[in-house]
């Protein structure tokens, strides 16, 4: 049986100063993103002294807060849907089997390992010829919007929340599900008592990474978005356009503490599905 051997003398230095080196790396460009968003110089290379002006001037804009508002109630709906979807094709894939089983596998991983600025233009073309098939026949004039942009999350959501959910099933002891059925549970009760409460940390887990990719989404809600509709990444990249101010660091810096609060629920999330 093997052991693993600790490092000693100047390699364990250099496994110190290598792991440093990663997280500042990492971190540095964080920690001065969050140091000039309260900087009172509208250069934002420039420390000016301590204001909170560009977080009162993003509360105080009716556009930052329409995109703001925006993103959370489109990832609400995206993560409600995706996780439904992506549920049902884990427990179809891990579960049953059927005709085709092996195609729709790895059509689901496509779009996490498809360029983001592919599935756009992709999904920009569905949406054009869809629209236009729906006014030709029916006199339906649609534009993008909302719903587009949901669809669209939708659409690569549904790949990662299967994956986690498919990776708690995957370590879930079949025996429990079977005992329930030997005892005369249907299979309803059998998932409702037995199933769902074993791989809900993972449903949470898909859930939060749903919505996190919702908010944090730019190209594609770029290409399906329409009139009068924004998100908050959509704005912030608007923004750079004018001109980089400390107030793009300051919505930025709300766009990473909001991520870091789901990554941190993802976190507890994942601890309680191993303490099951």
């Amino acid at each position: 049986m093997s052991t693993a051997v600790e490092p000693r003398g100047w390699a364990k230095l250099a496994l110190h100063i290598n792991g440093w080196f990663v997280y500042f790396f990492f971190y540095a460009p964080i920690a001065l993103l969050v140091l000039f968003s309260f900087s009172n110089n509208r250069n934002v290379g420039i420390w000016g002294g301590f204001t909170l002006d560009w977080y009162q001037e993003f509360f105080n804009s009716s556009n930052a807060q329409g995109a703001l508002s925006n993103s959370v109630k489109i990832a609400v709906v995206v993560t409600f849907v995706s996780v439904i979807l992506g549920t049902m094709s884990a427990l179809a894939l891990e579960r049953f089997t059927f005709r085709g089983k092996k195609v729709f596998d790895a059509l689901l991983y496509l779009p996490i390992i498809i360029p983001d600025v592919t599935m756009a233009v992709m999904l920009l073309l569905f949406f054009g010829e869809f629209f236009e098939l729906l006014d030709m026949a029916f006199g339906f004039q649609l534009r993008k919007g909302f719903w587009s942009i949901v669809i669209s999350h939708i659409a690569f959501n549904i790949s990662f929340v299967s994956v986690v959910v498919r990776a708690r099933l995957t370590g879930m002891d079949t025996d429990l599900e079977e005992a329930a059925v030997d005892l005369y549970a249907s299979r309803w009760k059998a998932f409702r008592y037995v199933t769902f409460p074993q791989i809900l940390p993972g449903i949470a887990g898909g859930a939060l990474l749903a919505m996190t990719l919702s908010l944090d989404d730019v190209v594609i809600t770029q290409f399906v978005t329409g009139p009068g509709w924004t998100t908050l990444p959509v704005y912030v990249f608007g923004l750079i356009r004018k001109g980089v101010t400390p107030a793009i660091n300051s919505i930025s810096v709300i766009m990473l503490l909001a991520s870091m609060i789901l990554v941190v629920l993802s976190l507890f999330a994942e601890r309680a599905r191993h303490s099951v």
